[in-house]
């Protein structure tokens, strides 16, 4: 290990949090659990959404993706500015944003509006994401206490990401798709009183200057390659995608030189050359677009193949959200005393054998398989993810645990972008491919139940009984075609990660 991390890794004891620090931490899970389930709130609300608005298949694919990559793209920037005004002062503005625009998205008319209000969503969100994360390691100094503490918000994060598809099923069973929207203000509202009240201030004593050309850079290296991707799966090779991907490789080159020279740098790119750092930033990345990816298949199989209701359908989730939460705060007891590679890895193994069990059972998985594979998935994340994100906060500087923390988060949220992106525009491929639509449709009728399943049910719902039950049929064989495919996929990154922390944090110890 080296002398940095070894530093890093044996802080001393300091001063214990009493009643305060605790019940504020209470309050920073408000954001935390609010954010993590709007990256997958509207799993459970697509097919209304799609039924509502008839966005095209990449539209309906822009409508999740829009706001978790601006939030991914600005994240860093965020955190930097909230070690230079300040964490909880970043916080209050993100805040009040996200809530008044979380208003104008539930009553957005069209698929664009809505598009664009999620855009701006991601800008607020990205202002409370690293403040929380933050904010826990100027309040818990004492190492043991700070361990727990990020156990609780990591089981939130994580929690929440499940969390979404259930309130959005309980949601859209009695109310309109916009109501999964409305959810940011009756949670943020007791934020903005509490805070003031409960959190100090914290802020980088020495901060650089804020450097708008690094903020630029950022953005233009995650948009373009995630559109790249996107367009790669759903419509194959394009000069134009791969232009994309080529252009966000060039910016992530300038962007990085730039930190490097830079005296005092937006993002300390130097981290990275921490095992433990860059180790558990990348484990995050890839337990998250397999979290993810898995609620984007499953939350449609369940509704649209199955048949069951929205609050059915997050309902089978509960078990593997009770499982993620558990798991969280159950490892860090073990963390104390087990080599941190050693717990992700088996925590991983666990949520690899969960995809296995949707790849054996293909298309034809039950409600109850899937509740089970959820529940060894969501087991081995939450144990996972407590751990890795303690090491991020560990191996970083105190002054500028925002930045920090946002590389944290990036790594969260441009997992669910890809999560989305990759695994869902493969099932979206397969789809097209497999679904066998009946002589007698018109060209419209041909294109809408071609674009997406739910479009499909749209177009079953005005046929006679007859071509609507042989276009659903086709339609929920198509779908599923791809889902074995995907669960393979899962597995392969869920391993992934297990070996990359078997060997990057090799020599991190207990």
């Amino acid at each position: 290990m080296s002398d940095l991390t070894a530093t890093r890794l044996a802080e001393p004891l300091r001063a214990r949090a009493g009643s305060r620090e605790w019940t504020a931490l209470g309050v920073l899970m408000l954001p935390t659990l609010l954010v993590s389930v709007d990256n997958t709130v509207l799993s459970f609300a697509l097919p209304a959404i799609s039924e509502a608005l008839r966005p095209s298949a990449t539209g309906m694919l822009w409508i999740v993706d829009a706001y978790p990559l601006v939030l991914a793209g600005l994240l860093v920037a965020m955190g930097s500015l909230g070690d230079r005004i300040g964490r909880r002062r970043l916080l209050l503005i993100g805040a009040t944003g996200f809530a008044t625009v979380s208003v104008f998205a539930a009553f957005a008319p069209s698929a664009d509006l809505l598009i664009a209000a999620r855009l701006v969503l991601g800008v607020f969100g990205a202002m409370l994401m690293p403040a929380t994360l933050s904010l826990l390691r100027s309040t818990f100094v004492d190492r043991e206490q700070r361990r727990l503490a990020v156990a609780v918000w990591a089981s939130g994060f994580a929690a929440g990401s499940a969390l979404g598809p259930i309130v959005g099923g309980v949601l859209i069973e009695h109310f309109p798709w916009g109501s999964v929207f409305l959810l940011a203000v009756p949670v943020l509202v007791p934020l903005v009183v509490l805070v003031p009240l409960l959190v100090r201030e914290s802020k980088d004593p020495a901060p650089g200057p804020f450097d708008i050309i690094s903020i630029a850079l950022s953005l233009l290296t995650m948009a373009p390659i995630v559109y790249g991707i996107k367009v790669l799966a759903v419509d194959g090779f394009s000069p134009f995608a791969a232009g994309a991907i080529l252009l966000g490789a060039v910016a992530g080159a300038i962007f990085v030189r730039r930190q490097l020279r830079r005296p005092v740098p937006m993002l300390d790119i130097r981290l990275f050359r921490v095992p433990a750092f860059s180790g558990a930033v990348l484990i995050n990345l890839l337990s998250v677009v397999s979290l993810v990816g898995f609620l984007f298949f499953v939350s449609q199989h369940l509704q649209l193949v199955i048949g069951l209701s929205p609050l059915q359908s997050g309902l089978i989730l509960l078990p593997g959200l009770s499982a993620m939460i558990v798991a969280g705060l159950v490892v860090v007891p073990i963390a104390r005393r087990v080599r941190p590679g050693l717990v992700i890895a088996s925590g991983l193994a666990l949520s690899a054998s969960g995809y296995l069990l949707v790849v054996i059972t293909g298309g034809e998985a039950a409600a109850g398989t899937l509740l089970i594979a959820f529940v060894l998935l969501g087991t081995g994340i939450g144990a996972a993810e407590t751990v890795s994100n303690e090491l991020i906060l560990a191996t970083a500087p105190a002054a500028k645990s925002g930045a920090a923390s946002a590389v944290s988060e990036t790594a969260y949220e441009l997992g669910a972008v890809l999560g989305t992106a990759i695994l869902g525009t493969l099932i979206t491929v397969s789809y097209r491919v497999a679904l066998v639509v009946p002589a007698e449709f018109t060209a419209a009728q041909s294109r809408e139940a071609r674009e997406t399943l739910g479009g499909a049910t749209t177009v079953a719902a005005s046929l006679p009984p007859r071509l609507a039950e042989e276009l659903l049929a086709s339609a929920r064989s198509a779908f599923d075609s791809g889902v074995a495919l995907t669960a393979g996929i899962g597995v392969l990154l869920v391993l992934s990660a297990g070996v990359l922390a078997l060997v990057a944090l090799r020599r991190v110890r207990a």
